[in-house]
This record gives structure tokens, sequence and C-alpha cells, in this order.
């Protein structure tokens, strides 16, 4: 197991930031990257309950040391850590290691079609920070070569073979499908069963569906209940004509054997 590589105690009254930029307004990549880093973020925070509190962002610069420059990745997820209320706050507009007291457990690059170093450097500088999980997803290439997923031991990165990030609870897989109208190879966040962790729109039709259905299930069992109630009826009616009708051949049968009694006794013939 691998210690944390910071702790609050070791910046007890935290380093001059006066000087550190924040931001620097650099655009996004593409409208790809930019729609993959909402997919990778929306969904833990709209529709994943870990049962602990966790940031997950995109595009936030990682301060690990005040005299070093950040590190910017993709999509970062951190646990057991909370926003603070005040966000223009200057310690508190990106992600200080020394403000947390640890590092994000897993975090995302994308490759784009602008060299990043994200197989040396930056792998280099994750590794070195104590990052736990380091995942790379390059959407052009074939499904077999596409993803990454890297597990720290020691010092070193090791590849993972499944996508399981058992320390998150969480698991991570390439998917197909339609995000903002838009059908392309995304890579998703999903449970250990492969279950994708849902955007909140995707939880809202998921419960417009549940909504609809159980509606007609409802009617379903009413329309049951109408025709048990017809049958009844039915049966009743059926039962009353077998009822009416028996009385009837009865009353036919009483006539006839009274007809035969009074004919026998008018020709002398006694009945008794």
């Amino acid at each position: 197991m691998n210690e944390p590589a910071f702790s609050k105690e070791m910046f007890a009254e935290g380093p001059d930031i006066s000087r550190i930029v924040t931001e620097d307004d650099r655009p996004l990549d593409n409208f790809f990257a930019e729609k993959q880093q909402r997919l990778l973020t929306e969904p833990l925070t709209s529709s994943w309950n870990p049962g602990r509190p966790f940031i997950a962002a995109a595009n936030v610069g990682i301060f690990y040391d005040a005299d070093e420059p950040p590190i910017v990745p993709d999509m970062f997820l951190s646990m057991d850590v909370r926003l603070p209320e005040d966000l223009w706050k200057k310690h508190h507009r990106s992600y200080f290691v020394w403000e947390y007291g640890k590092v994000p457990e897993a975090v995302v690059e994308l490759v784009s079609d602008t060299y990043g170093g994200e197989f040396d450097t930056k792998s280099e500088k994750y590794s070195e920070i104590g990052v736990r999980y380091y995942i790379i997803f390059d959407p052009r290439k074939s499904a077999k070569d596409a993803l990454r997923i890297y597990e720290l031991f020691g010092k070193r990165f090791i590849p993972k073979i499944d996508r399981n990030l058992v320390r998150l609870g969480l698991g991570i897989k390439l998917w197909k499908g339609i995000f903002e109208g838009k059908y392309e190879r995304w890579l998703r966040w999903c449970d250990h069963k492969g279950h994708l962790i849902l955007t909140g729109f995707e939880r809202a039709e998921q419960e417009t569906l549940r909504a609809e259905q159980e509606k007609l299930r409802a009617e379903q069992e009413k329309y049951r209940a109408e025709q048990e109630k017809y049958r009844a009826e039915q049966e009743r009616l059926r039962a009353e004509k077998t009822e009416k009708e028996l009385i009837k051949e009865l009353t036919a049968e009483r006539q006839r054997a009274d007809y035969l009694a009074a004919k026998l006794k008018s020709l002398g013939f006694s009945t008794e």
C-alpha cells in the first residue's frame, strides 16, 4: 500500500501562493473533448452515491508544489474531500494538495492532435505525486488500444488488465451511444458490474420511463379488475339463468305430473 504523499500537517501555514496563476483561460482542444470531460464529471455528481464525499473536476489544475507549475488533467477524481463554500478565494480556486491533504485518486487524460506528454512526462509526474489510477483515452484508436488504465505500485504505474478501480468502487469502459445528440464512442464510468453511472438526463429519462411503466401497469391492473368484474357478472347471470331454467323445468314437470294424476283419477285410478 502506498503512503499518502502529502498531509495538511506538512503545510501547517500553507505556502505563499500570491504569485500563482490558478487559471489561464486557455481554450479546450475540441468539441469532443469538451463533451467527454463533462461526461466524466456530471454523472458522478448527479447520480453516483459512494457514501463518502468526493470532488470530480475537469480541466482544473492540481498544485502539488508552490514552486512548480500545476499539472492539469482532463479530469480527476478525489475521494473524502469536499469543495469549500467560497470558491473565489485564491487558495480555493484550484486543487492545492496542501489544502486538501491528499492528491486525487484518479486522473484521466484525453489524447488530442497535439502531443501532451500523456505517456511520459505526465505519467512520471502523476506517479511521483502518488496518483493511484492513471487513465488514458485516445478516441481515434481502435477499441483494443483506445483505453489504457494504470495502477500505482510503489512509484511505478503498472497496466491493469481489468477495468475496475477497486479502491474507488468504480469501473470505467468504452461505450457507444448518444450523448447530447452525438453518437460516438465515449469513455464512461460504471459500477463493478459494468452498469453505467447515468447522467442526470439519462436518470430523468429512466425515471420518466419507470413512471410511464408504472402507469401502464396500473392501467393494466385496472383493466384486469374490470375484466374479472365482467366475468363475475357473466357467471352470476349464467347462474341466475340456469336457476330460472331449472325452476321452469321443475314447474313444467310438476304441471305434467299433476295433469297425469288428474287424468288417472278421472279414469277411476287411485294415485295414492
